[in-house]
């Protein structure tokens, strides 16, 4: 069980710092401030293709294994309360490139950065700021993960 418990811990830490690590990599590199339509449309485009299949199966993935990891902490309530909130931050992160960042995804791909379409600037802001809630919710998820180990068994 130790063995068991120690590879899901250690799994569902190197699955977030992954997962998390992209999205801080995305909100290094995208940042769309100053960049014309072209160059935009450009680096979008090659993130979405690179990212977009990747990324739902790594959050996935590690929604599960922060899940397993609560399931193999009975006894240390604060443990457990740190897990279930992360894996709900991972869920909030998920819901929103679902539901808010993949449809604008789906918009952009069909552009093209030769002729960016009229008033592109207001989707790309929307984008924005719908990535950087899904980072803040990745952060406060790897954090909350990150604690949760450090703390292990310190339960008074």
């Amino acid at each position: 069980m130790v063995l068991l418990s120690t590879t899901i811990r250690f799994v569902d830490l190197f699955l977030a710092a992954l997962s998390v690590g992209a999205m801080f990599g995305v909100w290094l590199v995208f940042n769309p401030k100053g960049m014309d339509g072209a160059s935009y449309v450009a680096l979008q485009q090659q993130g979405i293709r690179t990212l977009n299949v990747a990324m739902p199966i790594m959050g996935a993935a590690t929604i599960i294994a922060t899940l397993g990891a609560a399931a193999l902490a009975p006894g240390d309530k604060t443990r457990i309360v740190m897990l279930v909130l992360a894996a709900c931050t991972f869920v909030a992160a998920g819901l929103i490139t679902r539901f808010l960042n993949q449809p604008i995804n789906a918009i952009v791909m069909r552009w093209s950065p030769a002729s960016v379409p009229d008033g592109w600037t207001a989707l790309r802001d929307t984008w924005w700021r719908w990535h950087l809630a899904r980072l803040a919710c990745g952060l406060a998820g790897l954090s909350l993960l990150i604690l949760a180990e450090i703390t292990r068994g310190m339960e008074a």
